[in-house]
């Protein structure tokens, strides 16, 4: 139940954010600060909703800083999602057992 609330707060906020600037501005945004701000509103919450749900997961702090550090790693060299999220599963379930 919580996930499905989080989703929808998250879709709530991001589309929010986006829907402000087209209700209040008739013309185009000129400031490349301002754009610049809109434009990274959305990944700034959802990072701040995610983050948290990321540690308490699992219960256990270093099993999800072990996810975490991997899925970090894997995703610099460019992997595909699905090969960083099962790696970080797959680390933060063998942490887990020690």
């Amino acid at each position: 139940m919580s996930v499905a609330i989080y989703i929808a707060v998250m879709a709530i906020v991001t589309y929010l954010i986006r829907m402000i600037p087209f209700a209040f501005f008739r013309k185009k945004i000129k400031s490349r600060f301002f754009r610049s701000f809109l434009y990274y509103i959305p990944y700034a919450v959802l990072s701040a909703m995610t983050i948290p749900a990321i540690f308490y997961s699992t219960g256990n702090i270093v099993t999800a800083i072990v996810g975490t550090v991997t899925a970090f790693v894997l995703s610099y060299f460019n992997l595909p999602l699905i090969v960083v999220a099962l790696s970080a599963a797959g680390m933060s379930f063998v942490a887990g057992l020690f």
